[in-house]
């Protein structure tokens, strides 16, 4: 699994797979997942991150993302 935090549009990545992705499905305002062939989840999208979630808990380096 891959996290990315993009700290300019408060985007937090997490990337569960390399499968090529064939739809993305809009759970809510800020959720996004997307999925491969199969429906499996490839990989989910947070906007508004630092609101939704803990940063901390995804990463002991969330202080250098800021």
């Amino acid at each position: 699994m891959k996290i990315t935090y993009f700290q300019d549009t408060d985007t937090l990545y997490l990337e569960f797979n390399n499968n090529p992705i064939v739809e993305t499905q809009e759970i809510n305002e800020n959720t996004l997942v997307d999925l491969d062939k199969n429906g499996n989840i490839c990989a989910i999208t947070l906007e508004q991150a630092r609101s939704l979630t803990d940063l901390n808990a995804f990463s002991p380096t969330y202080r250098d993302w800021e």
